[in-house]
């Protein structure tokens, strides 16, 4: 039976598979899902990126400011301890770090304790910037699940935990 819901994409490219090659119908379960999932990720990064692009920053450069400003006073962190956040390399991380520290968003700070030991803090600015974006960031991520119901929403981000959990992501894991 057909179903009357409008077909997206990922549900015009399981038909096209099942009418090619239909002994791969019931294996096609999984595209239902992780399909939808790619696509969806796909245009959350592609707004993503304009919307920072609008504010002057990277998407990789709100993720160091939000780190820093969830972590609380005096929002400071070593480059180490942002790379897990972040999923990217040491070099990328530093990267990033250069681009804010010209923006004058971020300062690099000796850490008293150890003086080996470098910490990368927000500067009132980046306080300021990291704030009102995160804001601004809210509602952006609310309009794009506005087609949902907050019930629905909830479901959704439910089985999403349980698949993340059941593939390692926790805090200072490296998926």
């Amino acid at each position: 039976m057909e179903d009357a819901r409008e077909k997206d994409t990922v549900a015009t490219f399981i038909g096209q598979w099942e009418a090619e090659c239909p002994d791969l119908a019931a294996g096609l379960w999984p595209v239902e899902v992780l399909a939808r999932i790619q696509r969806m990720t796909r245009i959350i990064d592609k707004q993503l990126k304009a919307f920072m692009a609008e504010r002057g920053l990277e998407v990789g450069e709100f993720d160091v400011l939000a780190s820093l400003r969830r972590s609380g006073p005096p929002y400071a962190m070593t480059a180490g301890a942002l790379i897990p956040a972040a999923m990217v390399t040491s070099g990328a991380i530093t990267n990033r770090i250069d681009r804010l520290e010209a923006k004058g968003l971020v300062e690099r700070v000796r850490d008293g304790a150890d003086r080996r030991s470098v910490r990368i803090r927000l500067t009132d600015e980046g306080l300021a910037v990291s704030g009102a974006v995160m804001e601004e960031h809210l509602v952006h991520y609310a309009r794009l699940l506005a087609p949902l119901d907050p019930g629905t929403a909830s479901v959704v981000a439910d089985a999403l935990r349980t698949l993340l959990l059941a593939h390692g992501d926790t805090v200072g894991s490296t998926p």
